[in-house]
C-alpha cells in the first residue's frame, strides 16, 4: 500500500510538488504509526507488525471504503444501511481512520474525497491472525478443528481449505 499512497501523490497534478510531498509524507508517517513498527534501512524486511485495532462502527466505514473505493463522507453515509448516522458521526469516523493510518483524502474543490490506505487483505490476515493467536495459541490446526467441530465445516469444505494451502505453499 506505500506504492499506492506514491502513486496517488504523483497521479495528483493540480498540486504543488511541495503539497504532493507534504502529502505523501503525512501518508507514509500515518502507516508507520499504523503499523507500530519502524522499518529497518536495509531493504523494509521486517514482516511482523500489528495493525490498530478499529472499532466496529470504523470496521464498517472500511468496509464501504474497500467497497467504493474512493469517496466523499455523502457518498460513504449512502452506502450506510437505514437507520443512517449523522452526517458528522461518519466525518468523525473518517478522521479517525485518516489518524490511525487506514485512510486519507485528496482535496477535490472545497471537500475532501477519501480513500483506504489499507487494503482489505492485509487487514483480514491482521485480523485473522490475531483472532488465531488469542484464541487458538497461534496453532491453525487448532482453530480449523474447532470451526469443524462448532460450524460443521464439511469434507468437501475442508478439502478445499487443504487444496488452498497447498496451493500457497508452492
Amino acid at each position: 500500500y506505500i506504492s499506492d499512497v506514491i502513486s496517488n501523490c504523483q497521479t495528483e497534478r493540480s498540486r504543488s510538488q511541495d503539497e504532493k510531498s507534504e502529502l505523501m509524507l503525512k501518508d507514509l508517517v500515518r502507516i508507520i504509526r499504523n503499523m507500530n513498527w519502524i522499518p529497518d534501512c536495509l531493504g523494509m524486511t521486517t514482516k511482523t507488525y500489528r495493525m490498530k485495532q478499529l472499532t466496529k462502527a470504523e470496521e464498517e466505514v472500511m468496509q464501504l471504503l474497500w467497497k467504493i473505493k474512493k469517496g466523499n463522507v455523502a457518498a460513504i453515509l449512502e452506502e450506510l444501511p437505514e437507520p443512517r448516522p449523522a452526517y458528522n458521526t461518519v466525518s468523525t469516523i473518517v478522521r479517525i481512520l485518516e489518524d490511525k493510518g487506514f485512510v486519507s483524502h485528496e482535496k477535490v474543490g472545497k471537500g475532501h474525497v477519501y480513500f483506504p490506505l489499507v487494503k482489505k487483505e492485509e487487514y483480514s490476515n491482521q485480523r485473522l491472525n490475531t483472532l488465531m493467536e488469542g484464541y487458538f495459541q497461534g496453532s491453525f490446526s487448532s482453530m480449523v478443528s474447532f470451526f469443524m467441530k462448532k460450524n460443521d465445516i464439511s469434507l468437501k469444505e475442508l478439502e478445499a481449505i487443504m487444496k488452498n494451502i497447498k496451493d500457497k505453499e508452492q
